[in-house]
């Protein structure tokens, strides 16, 4: 069976790790990073690429990687890979894995005690082994103990919609005490990505002690992986990783910007600022000699605001969800970043369930939700009748709640436009849930696919583009049907599902439930430069659901989304005459 996307770009990352222990040049090992990154996030199959001779056009992929890509297409094998494999043994890839080994540490317990997987490292370290080893100690064995026990109990990357919340809540506790001057999450959080390995905290304020006392003894912690005056971790008790920063306000801004990442966009930084004379890391913009060493007896410039560093460096400012050395540096270098779509440009929200199906409030009560949050506009779309699971509508049911939604809206008058929709089953045969009659007489249609997911990509293409083309089809639900942790995006032909879109005038949706961002970010980017029309919707299934709206705009935001791509923020003028336009 021929490697994967997923696989291919698994190989990579492993490359990089294996080469980060061998100790080589960090630039060699962030090359097969970002190659694997690009891979991961490709919206096509490489196959299809390479076949095009389009993989040098992918982002950090050279000549070099790109006849690595074609070995591994053509072989399901990788030569350097196995020699990698034969010169650093595979399992100290596992043991960095563990909190606090990194590459220095894996190498050192290959190098002195023969250790190359994480039960031999245990083995070791139950028997008193490791503590006799430079730079580490009895205190250093047990935090390696306790690391291999919260492996054991880890089941991947958190969701962001679990972690946010969860670091929300641990910032405005550290933040009530009058020793906090400032405070923010950094990280990979901060960047908006889909699953977050930790949390990064940072505090500002001269009096670090009451502020890690705090931290290490509230209520959520599980164990207590380290407590020290600038730096503290803890284990939650739900097993997500939280570290806490504490730092003088006057380097704020360097400190923000280094932790926030990503490590590409970091490095790309730190070249320009060697460029201009200056080293650039947490603490502030060194001078340095010819030789770019630092001038130690030179003044450091201090920034106590991100804008401050990007402005010295000759920049403008990078807004953290574009910081994956994407291309954001060569914008901001000329002044071309984008304006960024943001919650308050959202004033509708066409994607929502109610008790009619498988909701837990009302229409009326989504309603009056969605007035309370400022909405102009919302389509009451619940699910179709193949849905059996989901309580889906019948024909008959659908055309009394239309009935029904076009009442409330009567009677809500100008306080909010409620439109009466469905979202449409897009059968496994390709055939659409309700007939065109019956889709004629509804303000707002949705097809999403929600079975035949395995299916081959000719079949799923088909499939979404014979939606697509439907002239009661408004718009596709969360098109390529991913949920996190589980459930793989469709394999399907994204250029011509895209290119359909286009041609057809239908919206496509970036599902801003943090178990779907679907558009996912590389894909809505993808979407939005060939045009195509995008809304971010909640998918609400009760009231709360509404303030998931938040993680949708931050997803856009990652695929250097602006307004005027987003049909949910226009007028509602505008988006009625949209409406009326369309077949």
């Amino acid at each position: 069976m021929s490697l994967n996307n997923r696989e291919i770009a698994d190989i990579f990352e492993r490359c990089a790790d294996m080469l980060q222990i061998r100790g080589d040049n960090i630039h060699r090992v962030l090359s097969y990073r970002r190659a694997a990154e690009t891979i991961r996030a490709a919206p096509r199959d490489l196959r299809v690429i390479a076949g095009e001779g389009g993989l040098t056009d992918l982002s950090y992929i050279g000549k070099t990687i790109a006849a690595k890509i074609d070995e591994m297409l053509e072989t399901d094998r990788l030569e350097f890979y196995e020699r990698l494999k034969a010169e650093v043994p595979e399992g100290l890839v596992d043991i960095m894995h563990i909190n606090g080994v990194g590459p220095k540490k894996a190498r050192l317990f290959w190098e002195q005690l023969d250790i190359t997987s994480v039960e031999a490292l245990k083995i070791a370290a139950d028997n008193d082994k490791l503590a006799g080893l430079p730079g580490m100690g009895k205190k250093s064995q047990q935090k390696i103990l306790d690391g291999i026990e919260a492996l054991s109990r880890q089941t991947g990357r958190a969701s962001i919609g679990d972690a946010l919340p969860a670091a929300q809540r641990i910032l405005e506790h550290l933040l009530e005490l009058p020793e906090a001057q400032a405070g923010a999450l950094a990280g990979s959080i901060r960047r908006g990505r889909e699953t977050i390995g930790d949390v990064d905290i940072l505090i500002a304020g001269d009096d670090s002690g009451p502020i890690m006392q705090r931290f290490v003894t509230m209520e959520s912690v599980g164990r207590v992986l380290g407590h020290g005056p600038t730096k503290s971790s803890v284990e939650l008790l739900s097993g997500l990783q939280v570290d806490v920063r504490v730092l003088e306000k006057a380097r704020w801004g360097t400190a923000l910007n280094y932790f926030t990442g990503s490590l590409a966009h970091n490095v790309k930084l730190r070249q320009i600022a060697l460029d201009q004379g200056f080293s650039l890391n947490e603490h502030a913009l060194s001078p340095v000699d010819e030789n770019k060493t630092i001038i130690e007896t030179a003044e450091k410039i201090l920034c106590d605001s991100e804008e401050q560093v990007y402005a010295t460096l000759g920049l403008q400012y990078v807004p953290p969800e574009l910081r994956e050395d994407s291309g954001e540096i060569e914008a901001a270098r000329a002044g071309g970043l984008p304006r960024l779509i943001t919650r308050n440009d959202i004033v509708a929200d066409l994607h929502m369930h109610s008790t009619w199906s498988d909701g837990k409030h009302s229409i009326r009560e989504m309603a009056e939700a969605c007035i309370q949050r400022g909405l102009r506009a919302i389509a009451i779309t619940d699910h179709s009748r193949s849905l059996g699971i989901a309580n889906g509508l019948s024909i008959e049911r659908l055309l009394t709640q239309a009935e029904a939604v076009r009442q409330l809206n009567a009677e809500l008058g100008d306080e909010i436009e409620v439109l009466a929709g469905t979202e449409m089953d897009i059968k496994a045969d390709g055939e659409l849930d309700y007939p065109d009659e019956i889709l004629a007489q509804l303000d707002f249609v949705i097809a999403s696919l929600h079975s035949g997911l395995q299916q081959k990509r000719p079949q799923v293409t088909e499939r979404l583009l014979k939606a697509i083309r439907n002239p009661h089809v408004d718009m596709i639900g969360h098109p390529s049907a991913r949920q996190f942790p589980n459930r793989e995006a469709v394999d399907a032909d994204w250029d011509a599902v895209f290119a359909a879109a286009k041609a057809h005038d239908t919206i496509l949706e970036i599902n801003a439930n943090p178990l779907r961002l679907d558009l996912k970010p590389e894909l809505a980017r993808l979407a939005k430069d060939l045009g195509v029309l995008l809304a971010i919707n909640t998918d609400a299934h009760q009231i709360a659901h509404l303030d998931l709206m938040d993680f949708g705009v931050s997803n856009a935001r990652r695929a250097w989304v602006e307004p005027e791509h987003v049909v949910n923020t226009w007028t509602l003028e505008r988006f009625q005459q949209w409406l009326n336009a369309r077949p």
